[in-house]
């Protein structure tokens, strides 16, 4: 079995997240200024963020087991993160830990599955439950900088929004409920009442797309455990027991 490709199947999977998964509708000429005024506040906050939890339900992935379907991951300005990712249909999931340079990932069998057929048993075997840990100097590792990276992120992150709507709650947060269009989809926004005012959720429905991101822990750290030694294989340590080198 090819190693450096059973790791790279599980990285390329992250890259399915783009700033669109978090970007909210695109303003057109006119609109509410109030709307637009509130976005650009909750927009600078979202910038401003040290670190963030972004939890993604994608319902219209959900028939596809090569698309990402629901992630949670908590990530911050320096590259840490800690996420569990889960693909549509059968496809399986699988969980990152990025600390500094270093970097776990360990994904059940149905992910492998999908990922690796007619290899799966083979990498059960070398794997045995275990994370596999490497760093992002090594290629197979490499792509898990951007993935993690949340000043990246906040680069390409827009808020705005057409008109205002009424009041509700979100997770017991008062919030402000904002709309406009990103791409011709029908997207609503929900900005908490109070200052300061951020984003906790968004949503965009309509013409194929049923997609949810929620949007917490502004400023608190990712969490810092990383697996124990006895729960992880080094991935140099992987390519001997399979006989490759990188």
């Amino acid at each position: 079995m090819a190693r450096r490709s059973l790791i790279r199947a599980g990285v390329s999977a992250l890259l399915v997240l783009s700033p669109a998964a978090v970007t909210a509708a695109a303003a057109e000429d006119g609109g509410d200024p109030d709307a637009r005024e509130l976005a650009r506040e909750a927009e600078r906050n979202l910038r401003d963020a040290d670190s963030l939890r972004l939890v993604l339900t994608d319902r219209t992935a959900m028939r596809s087991s090569d698309r990402l379907a629901s992630m949670d991951l908590a990530l911050d300005r320096r590259g840490d993160c800690v996420g569990t990712y889960r693909m549509g249909s059968d496809g399986g999931t699988f969980e990152i830990v990025k600390r500094g340079d270093e970097v776990w990932m360990k994904a059940d069998w149905d992910y492998w599955k999908n990922q690796l057929p007619g290899e799966v048993e083979e990498a059960a075997d070398l794997v045995r439950d275990r994370y596999v840990h490497g760093t992002t100097d090594e290629r197979a590792f490499e792509d898990f900088t951007g993935a993690c990276d949340l000043k990246r992120l906040q680069k390409d992150l827009t808020l705005d929004a057409t008109s205002k709507g009424g009041r509700t709650t979100v997770d017991g947060k008062d919030v402000i409920t904002l709309r406009g269009e990103e791409d011709g989809v029908p997207t609503t926004l929900y900005i908490t009442a109070d200052r300061p005012h951020v984003l906790v959720k968004s949503v965009q429905k309509g013409d194929g797309t049923d997609r949810t991101v929620r949007v917490s822990g502004y400023g608190e750290p990712v969490p810092s455990d990383t697996p124990a030694p006895r729960d992880s294989v080094d991935l140099s340590d992987l390519e001997k027991e399979s006989g490759r080198t990188r």
